[in-house]
């Protein structure tokens, strides 16, 4: 299954209530093994693990070995990847990487729960297996709905400058938000994060330009400041 962000097959194998993690791993192995593509890499923590099913897929001919020391991102491209316990930093990282196909294991919801919203994976679970909605069945409302006070304008502005360069978002961008928050906290007041995370992920933006917004959001609803460049200090969105 794809989505609109992942153009190939992408599953998550979480691990039920009382289940052993080896059964949750062997999930993720089939299920990558039955996907069609080239050949296979595996991405670990350290390239130490406690797993009979990794350490036989890891062993097999033409399998690759990465650990998350010195990765790049690049050496996925074109391969069937199986990603074991990545954190939301490594996931984040996956956003434009063209894989021919692409599991999780999760580690812990609360590193994943905003990769999946995202990627929209097939859930390799403990008695089935469930596809997920597609980005237009979810978020569809909110998605449509016009953010007042100008932050629709500001947030698509934001999207069109990050999606010209590759590493996302520039300081002097950031400054300009920051500081349209401080000089306009009414423009933000009614505000919520998750309206600005629903809207940014439909304009397309990278997880790590989305989560650096949201913070700024949830910086300023707890009443914190920002130390902004002073050529931008006065700045705000017309």
């Amino acid at each position: 299954m794809t989505s609109s962000v992942y153009q190939y097959p992408v599953a998550i194998s979480r691990r039920g209530e009382g289940e052993a993690s080896e059964r949750q791993i062997r999930r993720a192995v089939k299920w990558l093994l039955e996907q069609s593509g080239r050949s296979i890499v595996v991405v670990t923590p350290q390239k130490r693990f406690d797993s009979d099913s990794l350490q036989r897929l890891v062993a097999a001919p033409g399998v690759l070995h990465l650990s998350w020391r010195g990765l790049s991102t690049g050496s996925l491209s074109g391969r069937r990847v199986l990603h074991a316990w990545p954190d939301r930093k490594h996931l984040n990282e996956l956003w434009d990487v063209d894989a021919d196909a692409l599991v999780v294991i999760e580690l812990s919801e609360n590193e994943t729960a905003e990769w999946i919203e995202d990627a929209k994976p097939v859930h390799l679970l403990q008695n089935e297996t469930l596809q997920r909605a597609t980005s237009a069945e979810e978020d569809s409302v909110e998605a449509r709905a016009l953010l007042p006070n100008g932050v629709e304008e500001i947030l698509e502005n934001i999207a069109s400058w990050a999606a010209g360069y590759s590493t996302g978002l520039k300081w002097n961008e950031e400054d300009k938000l920051k500081a349209d928050m401080m000089n306009r906290p009414e423009r933000w007041a009614s505000i919520t994060i998750e309206q600005v995370r629903v809207k940014c992920r439909a304009l397309g933006m990278r997880p790590d330009d989305i989560d650096t917004i949201a913070g700024f959001v949830q910086r300023r609803k707890e009443g914190r400041r920002f130390n902004v460049r002073s050529s931008y200090r006065t700045f705000h969105f017309g």
